[in-house]
């Protein structure tokens, strides 16, 4: 990543009820104001490609609990899935149960949920357009499009304990705005839009999902910017989405591999669109706490 050392976003010190990120790969961030915690998706087992390709997939109960414990993750009110594929739920479930969480999600996530054995009275299903109250977060489930080349669309429609990573479907594929009194933001996991789906809700930042956005072409780059970015009226954005995450979090984070996507070509049109709009772009470092509003 040192190519892009300069767009590093910066530590924030800790202010007793003032907003801070944290991101941990993919798209898993902890927003917390010292007094609410909410945690969107909580993927720590980060099976490897060799798992991918030969094993079922399942929670690495040692990962999850080592990852909690190494970014000092004990309680949290909510964790929201964003969409059913196994690097976002396929840990939910189980971060949920120890952290004490309601966990958030589509019928899909509910599926693997109790495929694991939780609680169904712990689980809230997602509905758009409504809002959700904890502490000090405001969280509004938005209708959302997983980006291009979907490997794993339809939904699951039944318990699921632990599968191939094709068994674990999209299933309803959302958009997270967060309110707070620091400002708002908007967690978009997956590089596509849905035509007018953001209406309504502007953001100060954007935890924009770049996942194969470097293979597609400047139109879509550029509407895909549009849609997300100017339309909410964002003046600061930070990709996520970006890591490879069949890397074990006891690595720094690496890009996807060049066959999958191109985050330098991403980088590279981000940084121009940024620049044009004065928009303020930061990339994220893994585990760093941060003010999501500054710019």
């Amino acid at each position: 990543m040192s190519p892009w050392a300069d767009l590093r976003e910066p530590a924030a010190d800790d202010a007793p009820g003032r907003l801070r990120a944290v991101f941990l790969g993919v798209s898993t961030i902890l927003l917390t104001d010292g007094e609410t915690a909410v945690l969107t998706d909580g993927f720590f087992s980060r099976p490897s490609k060799l798992d991918l390709a030969f094993k079922r997939l399942a929670p690495n109960r040692a990962r999850v609990e080592a990852a909690l414990a190494r970014f000092g993750i004990s309680r949290l009110d909510a964790v929201f899935v964003v969409h059913s594929h196994f690097d976002h739920a396929l840990d939910a479930p189980m971060v949920a149960e120890l952290t004490g969480a309601r966990l958030i999600g589509s019928g899909s996530t509910y599926n693997i949920a109790a495929g694991q054995g939780m609680d169904g009275g712990r689980f809230d299903q997602a509905n758009l357009g409504e809002p959700m109250r904890f502490g000090s977060l405001t969280l509004t489930a938005l209708s959302a499009e997983h980006s291009p080349g979907d490997i794993a669309p339809g939904v699951i429609g039944r318990p699921l304990r632990a599968g191939r990573a094709g068994d674990f479907k999209t299933g309803d594929c959302y958009s997270l705005h967060v309110a707070h009194p620091d400002g708002e933001l908007l967690i978009h996991a997956s590089a596509n839009w849905l035509p007018g789906a953001l209406d309504g809700h502007q953001a100060d930042t954007v935890y924009l999902g770049v996942g194969t956005l470097g293979k597609q072409d400047r139109g879509f780059r550029s509407d895909y910017w549009h849609h997300v970015v100017e339309r909410t009226g964002a003046r600061r954005v930070v990709p996520i989405h970006w890591d490879d995450f069949t890397i074990s979090l006891k690595q720094p984070p690496r890009p996807l591999p060049r066959v999958v996507d191109d985050l330098g070509s991403t980088l590279d049109f981000l940084s121009r669109r940024a620049e044009d709009e004065g928009v303020d772009l930061a990339l994220p470092v893994l585990g760093r706490s941060t003010d999501p509003f500054r710019t």
